[in-house]
């Protein structure tokens, strides 16, 4: 299992966005997004709404490894996102945990908040093990006013 590791070939949005906050340079590689967003010296700061994010995203972590054989690394994920400070271990109790589709992040951009939804998808189906294996997250605008932000942060404003 390869629970939302980031690619060695990060893709160049994320970091793009990301550096908008953090200086991803100081960042040491391979870079994980869980554990960016769960650092408080990485992403923590600037998500509006962490607590339920990182529930979110640690209960989707711990939800699929419990969906299949969980191997080494997994676990060694698990545990290092609990070390985190403000992660409860209760998370990883499954009659506690919720199931949305989309996980709702707010990112805090000076006065602003930027709200988002991430969705994760998996390519393949149960036949075919290795493309099963294949997730890719997506991060979206969840309203007018952050799309026109975003788009004028990431430099894209007016752009097709």
């Amino acid at each position: 299992m390869t629970a939302m590791r980031t690619s060695p070939r990060a893709y160049e949005s994320a970091p793009r966005f990301l550096g908008c906050f953090i200086d991803m340079a100081a960042r040491r590689g391979p870079r994980n997004m869980l554990h960016l967003m769960f650092d408080p010296l990485g992403m923590r700061p600037y998500v509006a709404n962490w607590p339920d994010v990182a529930r979110s995203l640690f209960e989707r972590v711990y939800r699929e490894s419990i969906s299949r054989i969980i191997d080494q690394k997994t676990k060694d994920l698990l545990a290092e996102l609990l070390a985190y400070p403000d992660v409860k271990s209760e998370w990883k109790n499954p009659v506690a945990i919720g199931f949305m589709p989309t996980i709702p992040l707010g990112f805090v951009k000076g006065d602003r908040v930027l709200n988002y939804f991430s969705m994760v998808t998996t390519v393949g189906t149960p036949q075919t093990v290795a493309a099963q294996e294949l997730r890719i997250e997506c991060m979206f605008p969840a309203d007018e006013a952050t799309e026109i932000h975003h788009a004028e942060m990431m430099g894209t404003a007016g752009n097709p």
